[in-house]
């Protein structure tokens, strides 16, 4: 309570400077003339951080390419879109600001998030065939982009999937019991089948699928007769790995480990169009052409264990439970927070922040009940005993 009062006497006095630094940010011109264009100013604080305008401006940036280019909205639809979303936006950027700040408080997270940060952007880079950070900075800002803007949301996401990783599902992973494990693994063995496999891929670039889709039919003619899978994968396959060499030549079709061991698939994991077509299939057996976005594939299952795998379940039952978990835990943190919109956002904020603050209280509120319903039988049973 005691940081919570430190913060709200503080909170006026933030806003006020950054306000003050904006204002006198503006040509004294301009002020006189017209009333002021807002370059930058608070949305909302969190804890000592604070939501600007800029960064909600990307965010909304970010929102309306995806709306245009990957669900294929008018600029008019997506703006109104972002509008009637900007709370929830806005609320998603007060749970990134307090898992970042959570962040920082576990011990050498920020270090490995950095470190993990710099390898991408170094991956990207050879990737596109430069040499150095500065080419790939220039190269960036030819294209209109920022080095240090990708960083930052490279940081920011990866800083996320850190803490809610070490926070909740480690928890949840090994907090499992062996009977949970088996009694999921018996409700849900259909899903657990693990198996490697080799794969010839035909691509369709540059190809009419009339003729691609030929050809998969008459190399997985001669792979369900007998012919050597590895060597099929070597003369036909036309995947290619990161510098445009044929991955096939060295592995013979095999999907490898980052340990070049044969890498274990849950059929539940695959593509439905994969896993149906493979499904049935027994070790040692080829499928039909698969058709994908990018060409065909002929898979050859090399190995399949159906049996219990504890890492598999437990992956599984973590995976299912996650979602209610990342919520409850950042509940509890924005529990713990202090968030206090700036004015001009009140309006947009607040109504979500209120009805945050009322699940909050019905959560403890059936909690407290659970704990009571609980309590009862182990009261009555000390009672009989004295």
């Amino acid at each position: 309570m005691q940081l919570k009062n430190t913060l709200s006497r503080a909170s006026a006095l933030l806003f006020a400077a950054l306000a003050l630094a904006v204002a006198f940010a503006a040509p004294a011109r301009a002020q006189e003339e017209s009333a002021p264009v807002v370059l930058d100013e608070p949305v909302v604080q969190v804890n000592n951080d604070v939501i600007m305008l800029s960064h909600l401006k990307r965010e909304n940036a970010d929102f309306r390419e995806v709306l245009v280019k990957q669900r294929g909205m008018t600029a008019e639809q997506a703006d109104a879109e972002i509008a009637k979303k900007q709370p929830e936006i806005i609320f998603n950027l007060i749970n990134e600001a307090l898992l970042m700040q959570k962040g920082k408080d576990i011990p050498r997270m920020s270090e490995d998030v950095e470190a993990e940060v710099n390898r991408e952007v170094l991956r990207v880079a050879n990737q596109s065939g430069l040499k150095t950070l500065d080419e790939l900075q220039a190269a960036m800002q030819k294209e209109g982009m920022s080095l240090s803007e990708i960083k930052a949301t490279l940081r920011a996401q990866y800083m996320k999937q850190a803490v809610l990783q070490h926070e909740v599902d480690s928890k949840i992973y090994f907090g499992l019991t062996d009977a949970e494990l088996h009694q999921y693994f018996d409700a849900h063995r259909d899903r657990f089948a693990g198996v490697t496999i080799s794969e010839i891929f035909l691509s369709l670039a540059g190809r009419s699928e009339a003729d691609v889709k030929a050809k998969a039919a008459q190399v997985a003619t001669q792979a369900r007769g007998g012919a050597d899978f590895g060597d099929l994968a070597a003369k036909f396959s036309e995947r290619e790995d990161e510098k445009g060499a044929r991955v096939a030549e060295k592995t013979k079709g095999q999907h490898l480990d980052e340990n070049g061991k044969p890498r274990v698939y849950l059929l539940s994991d695959m593509q439905p169009a994969v896993g149906d077509a493979i499904k049935n299939l027994k070790a040692g057996q080829v499928s039909e052409p698969i058709k994908t976005d990018e060409g065909y594939l002929i898979l050859r299952v090399n190995t399949r264990d159906d049996a219990f795998n504890e890492n598999f379940v437990r992956g599984a039952l973590t995976q299912e439970r996650s979602d209610k978990e990342h919520e409850n835990y950042l509940r509890g943190l924005r529990k713990e927070a202090y968030i206090k919109p700036a004015d001009n956002y009140k309006e947009v904020v607040q109504p979500l922040l209120d009805k945050d603050r009322e699940e909050l209280k019905a959560a403890d509120k059936d909690k407290q009940e659970t704990a009571s319903k609980q309590a009862a039988p182990e009261k009555k049973a000390k009672s009989k005993k004295q």
